[in-house]
């Protein structure tokens, strides 16, 4: 079983001090043939799991609006947990560690093999960085990140939606 598809990017993009705090697992699906709305699609469609904040799972999508004319509209299919699950406390990472280790619960805890992968991966890169091989990206705090960044993003076929924000049905009501 293959866990990635060959010739599907796999992105990670992180940073201290963006312009927003989330942490979000996004998956952008491709354009499909055929423009059956001459090009008033606003975006390509995604799966959203958003870890932090305001934990949710939700798909956007382009939709036909109601009626008979050939507009669209962006949309979405929402599961945010604190719409769905009210009344439940939902406890903030830290609570439920600081909770795990007064239990001896370790499942929300890094194994010591992982660890020790996380090393081999980072160390010789941070000697190469120590080197002077290859220098970090500066990125002035408050932004989206380095333009870099997004300039991979956009080699690798993903399509940046600007103008559309995802407000949580939690939010909303």
């Amino acid at each position: 079983m293959k866990l990635l598809a060959v010739g599907v990017p796999f992105i990670l993009k992180a940073g201290k001090a963006l312009n927003s705090r989330k942490a979000d697992i996004r998956v952008q699906f491709k354009d499909v043939p055929g423009d059956i709305f001459k090009s008033q699609k606003q975006g390509r469609n995604e799966f959203v799991i958003r870890l932090q904040p305001s934990e949710a799972i939700y798909m956007k999508l382009t939709v036909k609006q109601p009626g008979l004319e050939m507009s669209t509209a962006q949309s979405e299919l929402d599961l945010s947990y604190r719409q769905r699950y009210q009344g439940v406390v939902i406890p903030e990472a830290y609570e439920r560690l600081i909770l795990d280790t007064i239990r001896g619960d370790q499942q929300h805890f890094v194994r010591r093999d992982e660890l020790k992968a996380a090393w081999e991966i980072f160390t010789p890169l941070l000697h190469r960085i120590d080197n002077g091989e290859f220098k970090p990206i500066a990125y002035k705090p408050g932004s989206r990140g380095p333009a870099e960044a997004d300039e991979l993003l956009e080699k690798a076929g993903y399509v940046q939606t600007h103008g559309y924000i995802w407000i949580p049905t939690d939010v909303i009501n």
